[in-house]
């Protein structure tokens, strides 16, 4: 931060951040002022996607407050001091791994690629190091905490908060005000350089940058639909416009209970997750081909989850679940979730072998497993050779 004048310490600067936050190990980092120029659009666009329905069962999203407006509508309805926001991404991007999209083996499921995320235990840095599943929420705190740690040095006492994928902000929309990237027509951030296998880390300040400070980069998405072809499910029902109750991410992970047996068909091998939608785009392809782009020594690949086998999560017990996916983001679905997805899974497989545990299943307690089992057998028998 050196070269400053004395005036100009006095508000945050984006290069002085992104310094800052690249240091702490982050890939890349933007800054906005608050209120933001597109803040109003983008608070209503997100309000009405809400009452729309399309959040699905999320109803941590529907939260209000007192005068009756959605609490992510703006940052500053929970955060009336915040003036500033330092928006951060962590690239989880793994160049050798391969694509959910390519031709595998009908046996193996696919866990998306953000929740392989691992790191060697400290003081085992040796070829047998025992790897252990890494939390890329907690990971990624500790960098924020850093950076925020930084500049309290730097400027003294101010309020702040700081959020990984728990706060009441819309991640998304202040990456795109900082600067990071614009919204595809998938939804996600797309960086121009790293692509949109990222995740996003806010901190939200009290202190004051330049309001003319401008980082908008324009979409660049082009003519291009490959994203909306692409998805099986059709949860992007036009550019930029994604209904969660069809998307195979929000199936998998959020969503409770049996699933829609309409849905079951296009939701493929996806077992936990889906990047298809990212794996098809072309800036994705760029990012991986251009480089450098290295795997994060905290978020590195869990090589028995990258196109793990069904027969294998499919045998796996609840206490073996745990110990598995301890720490890692697959325990958000649940044991019992997971298996539900595993069993939708097999039933896309078109392989017989899968039917006898299958039929166990079949009269599982859990609704949504049962569901998805007799499901699955029915697709199965449909499929078998007379």
């Amino acid at each position: 931060m050196a070269g400053q004048t004395a005036e100009s310490k006095l508000l945050l600067a984006r290069d002085d951040v992104r310094e800052v936050a690249q240091a702490a190990g982050f890939s890349d980092a933007g800054l906005v002022a608050i209120p933001y120029a597109n803040e109003e659009r983008d608070g209503g666009r997100f309000a009405a996607w809400v009452r729309e329905g399309r959040a699905g069962t999320m109803r941590y999203l529907e939260r209000t407050s007192e005068d009756g407006r959605l609490t992510r509508e703006s940052v500053r309805i929970p955060f009336p001091w915040a003036r500033s926001a330092v928006v951060c991404f962590a690239s989880y991007a793994s160049p050798d791994a391969p694509l959910s999209t390519k031709t595998q083996s009908p046996r193996s499921g696919w866990i998306a690629r953000y929740a392989w995320s691992s790191r060697v235990l400290p003081g085992r840095k040796d070829t047998n190091g025992e790897r252990r599943p890494s939390d890329y929420h907690k990971v990624l705190l500790k960098r924020l905490r850093e950076v925020e740690k930084r500049l309290h040095e730097q400027f003294g006492a101010f309020e702040s908060r700081a959020y990984v994928d728990t706060g009441p902000v819309v991640e998304r929309a202040l990456a795109v005000a900082a600067g990071l990237g614009w919204r595809g027509k998938n939804t996600c951030l797309i960086h121009p350089r790293l692509g949109s296998f990222g995740f996003l880390a806010v901190l939200l300040t009290s202190l004051k940058i330049g309001q003319s400070a401008v980082f908008a980069i324009p979409d660049r998405c082009g003519t291009c639909r490959r994203c909306i072809e692409a998805c099986p499910t059709h949860a992007l029902d036009a550019p930029y416009r994604m209904d969660a109750r069809r998307c195979i991410s929000y199936l998998t992970i959020e969503h409770k209970g049996p699933i829609d047996e309409e849905l079951m068909a296009g939701m493929g091998r996806q077992v936990f997750g889906c990047d298809i939608c990212q794996d098809v785009c072309p800036w994705n392809g760029k990012a991986l081909r251009g480089g450098p782009i290295s795997c994060d020594p905290e978020l590195e690949p869990r090589a028995e989850l990258v196109n793990p086998a069904l027969e294998w999560l499919g045998s796996l017990d609840e206490k073996s679940f745990e110990q598995m996916f301890n720490g890692s983001p697959v325990r958000r679905a649940g044991f019992l979730g997971l298996r539900r997805n595993v069993a939708i899974a097999m039933g896309n497989s078109g392989i017989a072998d899968f039917m006898p545990r299958l039929e166990e299943w079949a009269n599982a307690a859990d609704e949504g497993l049962r569901a998805a089992a007799r499901w699955a057998l029915a697709r199965l028998r449909k499929q078998a050779p007379a």
